[in-house]
């Protein structure tokens, strides 16, 4: 996640692979299909974009941004490169809260790429995060609070380790859903075309690669994790029981809505479309949302079958200049009235934020904001629900009134 665009969009490989020196596909994508749009009444419109941007700090290829649970006194903000900087009374901290570059890969689409705090963290000061390891593997690692504004470094523990073979498709992101479970989004392994196996990873169950993983992040009867026994393929021979939801090609940013519990994926297509995904809450539960066989609602791989698989509410055309959709979250900011119970999502060539209202199957009133945000490599919510937009450039801010 370099700040040279060498990638199209370095932050999760949009915009064809071989637009970065990597293979390009084989199967042929099929012919366009629309996307959902939706025109607004004018207040509607002008209430959304009385909104601006408030920079909050300027940092190094950041790529994340979130707080504990009921901290509303501190952002933290992870950088790429391995460092997780802390924001507190409008001021960045000198010393980071956590600082493992020397155990980080980074660049183009590796690195440290997201942190998550445990339900109880004020008591356990439990937290973890995703990076690419030195030989290139995706690692979920365990850690402690040593006082609030800085990390116990002595107190990694490894809870996964997924091997990986391509340098791109990381996804990264940890997030506790609304059930206190840890969910995992795990990219197809890389390479261009899910061209790992016989029929890639994303559809493969017994491959951790290309879905949305479920787990118990703490170390319980000798095991570095374990498996809620209401994930839906504990019980299916072959298939791995940290899967919760598969056919995702790279869901580098997704989100539950903090106040409906629901899952909304931005998936980062290949060569044509990009896509977001809506479930309501608990229905994503063994979905599969449609890679390789497809790519957001056209055919990518024929003849390969997706069974029920889920088609996205949104999609849009790399032939538009999109080229690597950055997935939102849902305003729940009571100071953001237009844009509160909204989704908001953008995309990294284009910059510019969208919104839309979400609903199992579509999205309507799909219209711009009047932000825009280049290089846009993540958005972020902290304690209180405010939220925040991060460039990979450097700047970081919140969404705030005009």
């Amino acid at each position: 996640m370099a700040v040279a665009v060498a990638a199209a969009a370095a932050v999760s490989c949009g915009g064809g692979d071989s637009a970065a020196g990597r293979p390009a596909r084989t199967p042929a994508a099929t012919a366009a299909q629309p996307a959902a749009t939706s025109t607004a009444a004018p207040a509607a419109v002008a209430a959304a974009r009385g909104v601006k941007l408030r920079r909050i700090g300027t940092f190094d290829s950041p790529v994340y941004v979130t707080s504990p649970p009921g901290d509303a006194s501190r952002l933290f903000v992870v950088e790429q490169g391995g460092r997780v900087r802390i924001v507190r009374g409008g001021r960045t901290l000198s010393d980071p809260f956590l600082d493992i570059r020397s155990q980080v890969t980074a660049g183009g689409e590796q690195g440290l790429l997201s942190i998550a705090f445990a339900p109880d963290y004020a008591t356990s000061g439990r937290f973890y995060v995703y990076f690419t390891d030195r030989s290139g593997d995706q690692r979920i690692v365990e850690y402690r609070r040593r006082d609030a504004d800085h990390a116990d470094a002595g107190s990694a523990r490894l809870v996964l380790r997924m091997p990986d073979a391509e340098s791109n498709h990381n996804g990264g992101l940890l997030l506790f859903g609304p059930d206190g479970h840890m969910y995992v989004g795990t990219g197809d392994g890389g390479g261009g075309g899910d061209r790992h196996g016989a029929r890639g990873n994303a559809q493969n169950l017994g491959s951790l690669l290309g879905k949305i993983l479920r787990i118990d992040p703490r170390a319980s009867g000798g095991r570095a994790y374990s498996i809620p026994s209401s994930n839906p393929f504990v019980d299916r021979a072959g298939a791995r029981g940290e899967i919760y939801a598969y056919g995702l090609r790279n869901p580098w940013r997704y989100s539950f809505d903090r106040k409906t519990g629901d899952l909304i994926i931005g998936d980062v297509g290949q060569d044509a479309w990009e896509e977001i995904d809506f479930k309501a809450r608990g229905k994503a539960r063994g979905a599969n949302f449609g890679w390789r066989p497809f790519e957001g609602r056209s055919r990518y791989a024929p003849g390969e079958s997706a069974p029920g698989h889920v088609r996205p509410v949104i999609v849009r055309s790399h032939s538009a200049g999109w080229c690597s959709i950055t997935g939102g979250v849902v305003v729940r900011d009571r100071a953001l009235g237009g844009l509160r119970g909204r989704y908001l999502f953008g995309d990294y060539c284009k910059g510019r934020v969208l919104s839309a209202k979400l609903s199992p199957g579509r999205a309507r009133s799909v219209r711009r904001t009047s932000l825009d945000v280049p290089s846009l490599s993540s958005f972020g919510e902290d304690a209180r629900g405010h939220v925040y937009v991060v460039s990979l450039n450097g700047p970081v801010s919140r969404i705030v009134p005009r």
